[in-house]
């Protein structure tokens, strides 16, 4: 390509009838000016495209570190997602499991408890017995007391009564 230095340092040839120098060179003065014009305006629209250039890769650069980190954040939502459902699930099975062995045990404690009252009515039982022996034996020493003492008593003095004997149900 031609510089504006190129076409200012063209020298023609002279001849006899030719163009008239004073045109040419003032013409050839036109054109450099303009050459040199456009030659400037090409370069700085050239270092302008380079930078616009520089610009886009700056801006792809920062778009892919963006997608990076639109990709990264994702991923990190996506496993904290994660992290929480597993640790919910965790939670639920300690849960369930905490509440069976509550309920393993309550129902321990209800089957010892039963077997509390069990006893307890046997024992219970036991006590009625005795103590319903306990008092037919302490009403027949009386009757067998009263009875001596009836011996010994002149009939005259004897009391007319008679003496109930106390049933077996409500000696208790």
């Amino acid at each position: 390509m031609l510089t504006p230095l190129d076409i200012e340092s063209q020298e023609f040839r002279k001849k006899p009838y030719g163009y008239s120098i004073e045109e040419v060179d003032k013409f050839l003065d036109d054109v450099i000016e303009s050459y040199e014009k456009i030659y400037k305006e090409n370069i700085e629209l050239k270092d302008k495209i380079s930078m616009l250039n520089e610009s886009i890769q700056h801006y792809k650069a920062l778009e892919q570190t963006l997608q990076n980190t639109l990709i990264l954040a994702e991923k990190a939502a996506e496993d904290t997602k994660s992290a929480a459902y597993q640790k919910g699930e965790q939670i639920k099975r300690e849960a369930e499991m905490k509440a069976n062995q509550i309920l393993e045990e309550t129902q321990q404690e209800v089957f010892r408890i039963n077997q509390e009252i069990e006893r307890l009515k046997n024992q219970y039982s036991s006590l009625k017995i005795q103590m319903k022996q306990t008092l037919l034996a302490q009403l027949e020493i009386l009757e067998q007391s009263v009875l001596y003492k009836e011996d010994e008593i002149p009939s005259h003095q004897q009391p007319k009564e008679e003496y109930d004997t106390v049933r077996d149900e409500d000696a208790i």
